[in-house]
């Protein structure tokens, strides 16, 4: 079972992933960056996918332009912890799904299909994060299912909700065996947080787990979800504003973290159908 630190928005900076995987993610991403500014070498964008340690570092990206994906992927000199290329096929925010981005892509496949290709001519590893639709309409005619049948990425990273759901619902876990059953590696996302969760989501066959919210709240939740040790939240705190200062974080960053470890996260759990 692998263990991943979610992209977070105005979280996950080096700091945030390196703390991540010093208590047990496996693999960490960067928050969604917009793959028209990388193209464009805007220096704030390029800021978004610094790895500044030996973290293993997934970069996630919002893409919906062949060319500008070629641009960026011609220009990048990966470093050797980069481990691939994610795309953001479910951020549900207006302001995303205006310009065609997030879960505006689920019904694209022909779309994605060769934005993965673009990624894989390059031999990165290449990955999807996806919803189950848009609404609850197309999560009951199954897009997700569609999308993870036609397309050759390497893992699809299943968030178990629809993109007009709120957070006080629960993630559907029912909706992981179909994934599976398709042959493909599936990472299931939402509401995880307990070792219970995880046993019963390895028994379906899901091959990962991605951890976000809670991950927020405690970094270390991952050694924890594997049965290892953890220090106090003190130490914790301590661990991350000394990465915090070692790699300059933004204070919005900082803010963002240190008042939330320690704190407890409002997970709704989930539903079996």
């Amino acid at each position: 079972m692998q263990f991943m630190a979610a992209p977070l928005e105005d979280n996950s900076d080096s700091a945030f992933r390196s703390i991540c995987h010093t208590y047990g993610a496996d693999l960490t991403f960067t928050e969604m960056t917009h793959v028209i500014g990388l193209a464009k070498g805007n220096m704030g964008t390029l800021s978004k996918i610094e790895m500044l340690d030996d973290t293993p570092t997934v970069i996630q990206l919002a893409a919906n332009k062949e060319m500008s994906l070629k641009k960026f992927l011609s220009k990048y000199q990966p470093p050797k912890q980069f481990k691939g290329i994610n795309f953001n096929m479910g951020c549900p925010a207006p302001k995303v799904l205006n310009i065609g981005l997030g879960c505006a892509l689920m019904k694209r496949i022909a779309l994605t299909k060769k934005l993965v290709a673009i990624v894989k001519d390059y031999g990165y590893p290449c990955s999807l994060k996806i919803r189950l639709g848009m609404n609850k309409f197309e999560k009951e005619k199954k897009v997700y299912l569609n999308l993870i049948d036609a397309v050759d990425a390497d893992y699809f990273i299943v968030h178990a909700r629809y993109g007009t759901q709120t957070y006080a619902e629960p993630a559907d876990f029912s909706i992981y065996p179909e994934c599976v059953a398709l042959g493909k590696t599936i990472i299931a996302n939402g509401d995880i947080h307990t070792s219970e969760q995880v046993a019963l989501l390895r028994d379906m066959g899901v091959q990962g787990v991605m951890i976000g919210r809670a991950a927020v709240h405690d970094p270390s939740i991952f050694n924890k979800l594997k049965g290892l040790p953890v220090p106090s939240v003190e130490k914790i705190k301590e661990e991350y504003v000394a990465l915090a200062e070692k790699f300059n974080s933004r204070f919005k960053y900082r803010d963002n973290i240190l008042k939330r470890i320690g704190t407890h996260a409002k997970l709704s759990g989930h539903v079996m159908g």
